[in-house]
């Protein structure tokens, strides 16, 4: 198929003539993708996986994030020899922790490290397994995402990313429009665009939450009560960072990190199949639904209100799995 292709009435004049024009379009820039994948140094991994294996035990990893963060927190303000400078001390971190390519480095350590356990997931045996190249697009070049327990609920390594990266820009953008709401709304656009539905074909909730959280703990690093009852991570004493308490992910991790208790939104013809792959697991979801619900819902929901996420409950196990069982109750 040629990416030029005439387009008239809304559909392209292929044998798949049946595919809307933007979902084949979006196809052809899988091309483009694949190429930039294959000249980075190791190719991303754009989607995660928190349904399946749910139930397998892995060891949490709070303690070590932990340690990773702090220790960069410490060197950071020992090394300090500039001018009470906030924003210097961000791009510092970031950059130390961080970084400029797709995955950051922190992400990565969480990704490869022995000391790190991880669910038993790869992309064959995932909720995007059997899926068309146009379907899933970037996720079907990559791979899957690797999930990890952190602050005891399950998270992708994407969302360490999100938040140190995505977390700074949303940081960023608040301190230049000095409107937490309008900040959300760009990372929002963002989520739409290149790391988010438009190459991956999925809506990450979750990703909002983690950039948003990201955006928490920049901020706290400097404000006290930000972390409500908790003084700033550091305090500027006579030309010197103080690390006055230790950062905790337990502060910003919940259960709206996970993509299997905060479900993401589809384009259409990726829906179609993350839907079939779904209902095919409700035997696991009736095994251990307990696995499935997030306790502070209501909470977590008003909480994040303003930062723009979309209402996607039907995707929720506890929700699709009980509409599925009652299509199969006999009529009275």
């Amino acid at each position: 198929m040629q990416c030029s292709e005439r387009v008239y009435s809304g559909r392209i004049a292929t044998p798949l003539d049946w595919l809307p024009a933007t979902e084949m379009i979006r196809s052809c820039s899988i091309i483009g993708l694949f190429i930039l994948g294959l000249a980075a140094s190791s190719a991303p991994a754009y989607e995660t996986d928190q349904h399946s294996n749910r139930d397998q035990e892995v060891a949490d990893s709070t303690v070590l994030l932990n340690a990773k963060v702090n220790e960069t927190i410490r060197d950071i303000a020992k090394e300090w020899s500039m001018d009470h400078d906030e924003m210097t001390f961000v791009d510092e971190f970031y950059g130390r922790i961080g970084g400029i390519h797709y995955v950051d480095k922190l992400e990565r350590w969480a990704m490869t490290s022995p000391d790190v356990e991880r669910l038993d997931t790869e992309r064959n045996d995932s909720i995007y397994s059997g899926y068309p190249l146009w379907s899933l697009r970037v996720s079907t070049l990559f791979g899957i995402g690797k999930t990890i327990r952190l602050n005891d609920e399950l998270v992708g390594t994407d969302k360490i990313g999100h938040f140190i990266s995505q977390g700074r820009k949303f940081y960023k953008r608040y301190l230049d429009m000095g409107s937490e709401r309008e900040a959300a709304k760009r990372s929002v656009l963002t989520e739409k665009a290149i790391f988010g539905q438009a190459t991956t074909g999925s809506f990450s909730n979750a990703d909002l939450v983690a950039n948003f959280e990201g955006y928490r703990f920049y901020r706290s690093l400097f404000e006290d009560d930000f972390i409500p009852g908790k003084p700033a991570i550091l305090r500027w004493d006579e030309g010197y960072w103080v690390v006055q308490r230790e950062f905790d992910w337990a502060d910003h991790v919940n259960a709206f990190w996970d993509e299997a208790l905060n479900p993401n939104q589809y384009s259409r013809l990726p829906r179609i199949y993350v839907r079939r792959q779904l209902v095919a697991m409700c035997d696991s979801f009736w095994a251990h639904p307990d696995l499935y619900v997030a306790a502070e819902r209501a909470e977590l929901s008003e909480r994040y209100a303003h930062i723009g996420l979309i209402e996607n409950s039907d995707l929720r196990m506890d929700v699709l799995c009980t509409s599925e069982a009652l299509k199969l109750v006999p009529a009275t």
